[in-house]
């Protein structure tokens, strides 16, 4: 008889148990994925990053920092230091270099406020109903799921995900091309955090962005444009992307992390309201998740499609061949698909002429 409690394995770290035939590794990895989740949670919670890197590096030093049980904090240390996030040495730990940048509260590519959003209940109760999903072919949690008429959830998106955002939209905003002293007409469409934008505000100094959106997510956009010294060349234009007129005729037209929520027929009708709304040498700028075509690679950009299965009715992630027809239907000349490393997602410029 075992007096060792097996009901609960132990967390692996992607290891092989046996090398000489089948193995559960990633069934257990896989299974127990939320516990890392809400460690990483506790931690952010905690400040326990920015506490290590402000030279509190024993137990019982973060557990005073952290104004918690010693006990706890080693565990959780120890946890995080087996995942990966902390180094540790006799009775000290140490951030990695990826978490010092990336988990400390003092570094400006902090990114533990996007637990705000991505750990939010709404997000969690989709994936909770995944099995539901599966078989209707669309959330379960509603009729439309996240993009629902003003769903609060962009709010808590707009002020969450913008540092993560940053790089992508720099990334973007070098697509635009032509002279950076130009003038420039740019409709923002679903602005959100409105970094996209503003990121192209920031390298054309003669370009006016008139950002669409919901009122109470263009404010977040709103709040970012007077923070970055673009208040005056920033209109606001509240509404559903759907019903309001976008007026023009613009130069870029964005559409930044929103077709991926609709299916193709809708994607169509809007990628047709972005043709309408450009001047005649204009071009849209599509920013999105774009597998290739056997829809499992590059991994971090295919997976996304399981975000949609669970949180809308029929969004996807569509390959660039899907895009292009999208676009071509649309009344698009033609369609360039970029890649945009490091990150994990694409681009797809499209000329009206």
């Amino acid at each position: 008889m075992t007096t060792r409690n097996e009901s609960a394995l132990p967390l692996s770290t992607g290891t092989a148990m046996n090398s000489q035939g089948p193995s559960p590794a990633l069934f257990f990895d896989t299974i127990s994925a939320f516990q890392r989740s809400e460690a990483l949670r506790a931690a952010i919670e905690l400040d326990l990053f920015t506490h290590i890197a402000a030279g509190q590096t024993t137990v019982d030093q973060l557990a005073q920092s952290c104004q918690a049980a010693p006990r706890g904090v080693r565990i959780l240390a120890d946890y995080l230091t087996i995942l990966g996030f902390l180094r540790k040495q006799n009775d000290r730990y140490e951030l990695t270099p990826d978490t010092n940048t990336f988990l400390n509260r003092q570094s400006p590519a902090y990114l533990g406020g996007v637990t705000e959003f991505l750990l939010t209940p709404q997000l969690k109760e989709c994936f909770a109903l995944l099995t539901a999903a599966v078989r209707r072919g669309g959330t379960a949690v509603s009729a439309e799921g996240t993009v629902s008429h003003d769903n609060p959830i962009w709010v808590a998106f707009a002020r969450a995900m913008g540092p993560v955002m940053q790089l992508p939209a720099k990334l973007l905003a070098g697509l635009v091309g032509g002279d950076q002293q130009q003038p420039l007409r740019v409709l923002d469409v679903a602005a959100g955090h409105g970094l996209f934008g503003l990121a192209v505000a920031e390298s054309y100094p003669r370009a006016h962005i008139t950002a669409l959106d919901w009122s109470n997510v263009l404010a977040v956009a709103n709040e970012n444009a007077k923070r970055a010294g673009f208040a005056d060349r920033y209109a606001l234009l509240p509404g559903s992307a759907f019903d309001t007129d976008w007026g023009g005729p613009y130069d870029v037209v964005l559409l930044t992390n929103f077709l991926h929520h609709f299916d193709a027929d809708t994607c169509t009708k809007l990628a047709a309201k972005a043709h309408a709304a450009l001047a005649p040498n204009g071009r849209a700028i599509t920013l999105e998740f774009i597998p290739d075509a056997d829809r499992i690679n590059p991994p971090g950009t295919a997976t996304f499609a399981l975000t949609m299965l669970a949180t809308t009715a029929r969004g996807d992630a569509y390959t660039f061949a899907e895009y292009e027809r999208i676009f071509t239907q649309a009344g698009f000349a033609r369609n360039e698909f970029h890649a945009l490393p490091p990150t994990t997602q694409q681009a797809v410029v499209s000329y009206k002429q």
